[in-house]
């Protein structure tokens, strides 16, 4: 194994010790985090449409995209449609972020995933309902998931070669993520082929190819988000530093783009001694959502102890004793999410909605009462 890659594997898991501290309640199969806040939903019965920029603040709130009149009074939750009564909706529940770093044929590094293991995993989640979407569209609130299929984001740290590459014809290479992603969904009608990617300044090495690379993504709806320049821990960087890697990244993917990220992922997890450091710098960046390393499925963004600022992710692994991935890793996380079905993120098919069982009322955050709707 590369001495680069056990270095990771070991600040990776120093991370998630340190993220375990940042954040007070991480237990095994709560919803815990620290500070609400998400963007709203519209109103039902309003036409779909793009959500306000969320302002990122320390503790965001979510602009007004409607009138709280929408339903009868502050107090009054309506009762869900009988659709998604049947489908037994819980837009309150955990939604997992899965995190994959190298997709290679024959894995060197615990962090790589073989080409079959990815293929294997995203079949599971396309035959078992999962709905991929961006964490772009995730930080939103407009989570526009089919009736009773259950949301999941699909990241990938470090744009390397495997997770995307174009061939002579301007297509995704065969045996990288996208293609993989793409076959998935052609096999399952119905499962979304898209993906985020966190991207350092080495664009899966495309060279003179990177904008034509960048672009294809785009206009086939993968979502192309920073992740710094080099890849540094940023607890170890000052304000400057830390600046400095994330801007830098934005320039060199707005240059390539013609547009702005809208989410961020910590290299190895680790958190600068002041969050908001990374969170925007004016003229720079402004993120929506900050993503930690692999431990545990995101809360849903309407419950009131979302962090949008230290959202959590799963590492796609197997139940290996590594890393306590036995309990931790993809693999054990879907095995629990489909025994307790009741904890899962399952789609009303309303984006202007945000319905649950009575019994989750007390996880609703505020701002989303007017959108709510339980049975």
């Amino acid at each position: 194994m590369p001495l680069l890659h056990k270095i990771a594997g070991i600040v990776v898991v120093c991370a998630l010790v340190a993220g375990l501290a940042f954040q007070d309640h991480w237990t095994r199969h709560a919803h815990h985090a620290a500070t609400a806040g998400s963007q709203r939903k519209a109103p039902a019965g309003t036409a779909p449409a793009s959500p306000p920029a969320v302002t990122p603040t320390e503790t965001p709130t979510a602009p007004a995209t409607g009138s709280p009149s929408a339903t009868p009074g502050a107090d009054v939750i309506l009762a869900a449609v009988p659709a998604a009564v049947q489908a037994k909706a819980n837009e309150l529940g955990q939604v997992p972020v899965f995190m994959y770093h190298r997709i290679m044929k024959h894995p060197q590094a615990s962090l790589d995933r073989s080409t079959r293991e990815l293929y294997t995993e995203l079949t599971r989640l396309a035959r078992t309902g999962y709905y991929p979407i961006t964490a772009a569209e995730f930080a939103s609130g407009r989570l526009d998931v089919p009736l009773g299929r259950h949301p999941v984001v699909l990241t990938f740290d470090d744009s390397t070669p495997g997770q995307f590459s174009l061939d002579a014809q301007g297509n995704p290479a065969p045996d990288t993520a996208v293609a993989i992603i793409q076959q998935v969904a052609r096999e399952n009608p119905g499962f979304r082929p898209v993906a985020t990617f966190y991207c350092n300044a080495d664009l899966f090495a495309l060279g003179p190819r990177a904008a034509e690379g960048l672009r294809w993504l785009i206009q086939n709806g993968f979502e192309v988000a920073n992740h710094t320049v080099t890849h540094p821990d940023l607890r170890t960087l000052s304000k400057s530093g830390v600046q400095k890697e994330i801007a830098g990244m934005e320039d060199k993917l707005v240059s390539l783009t013609g547009r702005h990220t809208t989410t961020f992922a910590y290299p190895f997890g680790s958190i600068p001694h002041n969050r908001t450091w990374a969170q925007r710098e004016d003229g720079k960046y402004s993120f929506q959502i900050v993503f930690l390393a692999g431990w545990k499925p995101s809360e849903s963004p309407f419950d009131k102890v979302f962090d949008r600022w230290a959202a959590t992710r799963i590492r796609s692994e197997g139940k290996i004793k590594e890393n306590d991935c036995r309990t931790f890793c993809s693999t054990a996380w879907l095995d629990w999410l489909d025994a307790h079905p009741q904890e899962r993120y399952t789609s009303d098919g309303d984006p202007g909605t945000v319905t649950f069982p009575k019994t989750f009322e007390k996880r609703l955050a505020k701002q989303y009462r007017p959108y709510a709707r339980e049975y």
